[in-house]
């Protein structure tokens, strides 16, 4: 470290920034300890809790309890009003997407469902909960109800291999609007463990309906997103000034 006009921790910050960025300090993986820091530089552990302190807040670093300090990767922009996929959003990115469906089956709509999608609750409805990566980091939980009678062949169709939006264009399905909430959550342990997550902290929730040209609700979706992988941006217009956004 030189420059001796800067303070200690922000030279120290700078490093660990540099090794960062370099992908010596490769992103999910830990940074050494402060015991290993502090020896290697030559300072004490309170100079390099500093630093850390200030990459954590700057985003690039997290602390978890009992396990060290991790470096995180860039966090998935997403456009809250645009229509896209997870698999075209992360394409977009210049990432490759990873989709692991969990489960696929068909179940009756239920009281709830019949509901969402004006049918009866002895109709089938599609369940699906899957997995989505971006590279090999899982960025989200999905839980997506498709009516039967919306797409009558998914059954048949691998969607690690094609995407919800590419099954709708297969059969004619032309998405036109979708209503879309956000919350706050906790998962389930096992959910939790699949994204890789502390199930004390807390994720997205995203309760998102679609519809079609139809006006016929198609997909009803909840979307658990881990809060350090994504941020997202919304976009405001002024009244009758839509199609300048």
């Amino acid at each position: 470290m030189k420059d001796h006009n800067v303070p200690i921790y922000l030279r120290l910050r700078e490093e660990i920034r540099a090794k960062i960025e370099a992908e010596e300090y490769p992103p999910g993986t830990a940074i050494p300890s402060e015991n290993a820091l502090a020896d290697h530089y030559g300072v004490n552990r309170l100079t390099v809790r500093s630093a850390i302190d200030t990459l954590v807040k700057e985003g690039l670093l997290k602390r978890v309890q009992g396990k060290g300090v991790f470096v995180l990767g860039e966090k998935l922009e997403q456009n809250l009003y645009s229509l896209d996929g997870f698999s075209k959003t992360i394409r977009s990115k210049n990432r490759t997407p990873r989709i692991k469906v969990l489960v696929k089956s068909l179940r009756p709509a239920g009281e709830r469902y019949a509901a969402i999608f004006g049918i009866r609750p002895e109709d089938p409805v599609f369940y699906i909960k899957r997995i989505c990566h971006a590279e090999d980091v899982p960025v989200s939980l999905e839980e997506i109800f498709i009516p039967e009678y919306i797409l009558p062949w998914l059954g048949g169709i691998d969607l690690a291999v094609f995407s919800i939006y590419e099954t709708y264009e297969f059969f004619g399905v032309t998405l036109k609007e979708a209503f879309q909430t956000l919350d706050l959550a906790y998962l389930k342990k096992k959910d939790a463990r699949a994204l890789d997550l502390d199930p004390s902290l807390p994720v997205f929730l995203f309760e998102c309906t679609s519809r079609d040209e139809e006006d016929r609700v198609i997909e009803y979706t909840r979307t658990y997103s881990r809060e350090d992988r994504c941020e997202y941006t919304v976009r405001f217009c002024r009244n009758g000034e839509e199609n300048e956004c």
